[in-house]
């Protein structure tokens, strides 16, 4: 970054908070608005299905086309209805650090447990200006923060010397969510980062492969609709059970695969529709699926045991 390398050290920061199965909650619309009676009902359903943290306003959560008051407004309405019994890790991040700022402390003032911060998006910043975005929101709220790295999404990538140096200087730098599909970067953040640096998958098809390299957990996409299951995957990990833990793998992979035959969160929404969870409701440029990724969905859903099959 600045012509420094970080050198691995140990530093303990007390019991990693934020792992396992993690869930990227998707927000409900209804009539184009925010189904606030349908998304407290879904927070329920995570609390009973043994999540262990959830995760509104993100990706999933349809963050890019809410609008500020509505943002903030799912925050408040999952930590509410969490009431403790499940932490709460608010999607805070935006292009606009000013506003990101804004945003994760009104996430400490409605009593979230943390914030997730994805990298700005568009601005396309250097590493230089990835280093400073973060800095100053760690300066401004003291609050866990997880960073949240997709360059797929935001056309640019935190790299792990990066992450290190603020995970080194911030302590309230807990984390990141890896969405990088590179488990060799993944490796090197952990090498670099302190011991109790949080690496947390954020692709649901590597998250047994991101587990087997030290990483804590998955915030999920497909745990929306089989949390359980996700749940079980990692648990049986952290207990020793490998080879349970890759039955369910293997059994969740078709499922996570039908999860992105479009764009996120379309799919998982579609499927959220068909099982009864919540009506359909994307905001444009989102739109519906088209008919043969629709068959693919019902044919994942089908098989995957939460449907049965139309004769």
């Amino acid at each position: 970054m600045f012509g420094w390398k970080v050198k691995p050290v140990e530093c303990i920061r007390g019991n990693v908070m934020f792992n396992g199965s993690m869930v990227a909650i998707v927000t409900p619309f209804k009539d184009g608005k925010l189904d606030e009676d349908t998304l407290k009902r879904l927070v329920e359903f995570h609390v009973k299905s043994k999540t262990k943290a959830l995760v509104p306003c993100g990706t999933t959560g349809d963050s890019a086309t809410l609008s500020l008051a509505e943002h903030e407004r799912v925050i408040e309405l999952v930590v509410d209805t969490a009431d403790k019994r499940i932490p709460v890790i608010a999607g805070t991040g935006s292009n606009n650090t000013t506003e990101a700022v804004r945003l994760t402390k009104h996430a400490k003032e409605a009593g979230a447990d943390a914030a997730l911060l994805i990298a700005p998006y568009y601005n396309r910043p250097t590493q230089k200006g990835l280093y400073l975005h973060f800095k100053q929101i760690a300066e401004s709220v003291d609050i866990p923060l997880i960073l949240y790295n997709i360059a797929a999404r935001t056309a640019v990538n935190i790299e792990p010397e990066t992450i290190a140096q603020l995970a080194h200087e911030f302590k309230n730098i807990i984390g990141v969510k890896e969405a990088s599909g590179n488990l060799e970067q993944m490796a090197r953040i952990k090498y670099l980062c302190p011991k109790e640096f949080a690496l947390i998958s954020g692709d649901d098809a590597l998250t047994l492969p991101v587990l087997s390299i030290g990483g804590v957990g998955v915030i999920s996409v497909v745990a929306n609709i089989v949390p359980q299951d996700v749940a079980k995957m990692v648990d049986n990990f952290e207990k020793g059970n490998l080879k349970k833990a890759q039955e369910i793998y293997y059994k969740l992979l078709p499922l996570i695969k039908s999860m992105f035959l479009e764009t996120n969160p379309i799919c998982v929404k579609t499927a959220m529709e068909m099982l009864g969870m919540c009506e359909p409701g994307l905001r444009l440029p989102l739109c519906p699926m088209n008919e043969e990724n629709v068959k693919k969905l019902n044919n994942a859903l089908v098989e995957y045991g939460l449907l049965k099959r139309k004769k």
